[in-house]
């Protein structure tokens, strides 16, 4: 099946795209600048696009992402430290973005003869982003298939909706992924900082997959700190 991956150059859509390669017919990668303050990203999405033998845009929404204010990427808020599944890491939620870049994605997927369109939302993003929950993955498939008939049938693939971070990683390792060569911190400094949220979240996923962690990062052991505070006010 001819798929165009939406990655941002993150693990987990790095992560789809090999597995996109593996499974399917890559066909394209498509990235976008909103203004991001770790938009840094997009280089590693160049890389994983380079090295799999795919066409590679990214797609300008700068304008676009200048109003979308009220989130921690694209204004001037400090990222919050912490647990990825804390309440406070709402401040970084892009309003809509999902659904701006996903209807982007299926324009260009119908005008490139593509037949789906794979985007790396996963069970991790479910506690904070209404955008990466079965309900929207539902919605916006059943909104293309409307959008799109009779001109064209384009999937929405979703194989990590379900699963954890941690399956993501194992399932990196197992494609040989080089995890090195994504980016996941919200800082955007020269390394990964280990204490922002996203940080958190994949320092702990490589821990709990039993996978080697190859990131270098600020501070490294944060994310032990992080995970007992909020275990503490979340007993199982």
């Amino acid at each position: 099946m001819r798929t165009l991956v939406v990655c941002s150059g993150g693990l987990d859509s790095v992560t789809l795209a090999h597995k996109v390669a593996a499974e399917r017919n890559l066909v394209h990668i498509v990235s976008f600048d909103y203004g991001q303050r770790h938009r840094k990203e997009l280089d590693y999405a160049r890389r994983a696009a380079q090295r799999l033998g795919a066409a590679h845009d990214v797609v300008n929404l700068v304008d676009v992402g200048a109003r979308l204010t009220g989130s921690a990427l694209t204004d001037g808020a400090a990222v919050p430290e912490g647990h990825y599944a804390e309440e406070t890491m709402r401040v970084t939620v892009v309003p809509n973005r999902n659904a701006i870049m996903l209807a982007i994605a299926f324009g260009i997927a119908m005008a490139r003869g593509a037949e789906a369109v794979a985007t790396a939302v996963h069970g991790g993003d479910h506690f904070i982003y209404p955008d990466c929950r079965a309900p929207f993955i539902e919605a916006f498939a059943a909104m293309e298939e409307r959008a799109l008939d009779e001109f064209a049938k384009i999937a929405l693939a979703t194989p990590f909706l379900h699963a954890s971070k941690a399956d993501i990683v194992r399932e990196g390792a197992r494609l040989g992924v080089p995890f090195a060569e994504t980016w996941s911190c919200y800082k955007g400094g020269a390394r990964h900082c280990g204490r922002c949220g996203t940080c958190v979240e994949r320092r702990e996923a490589f821990e709990l997959a039993g996978v080697a962690d190859p990131t270098a990062y600020d501070d490294a052991d944060y994310w032990r700190e992080a995970r007992r505070a909020y275990l503490a006010k979340h007993p199982a």
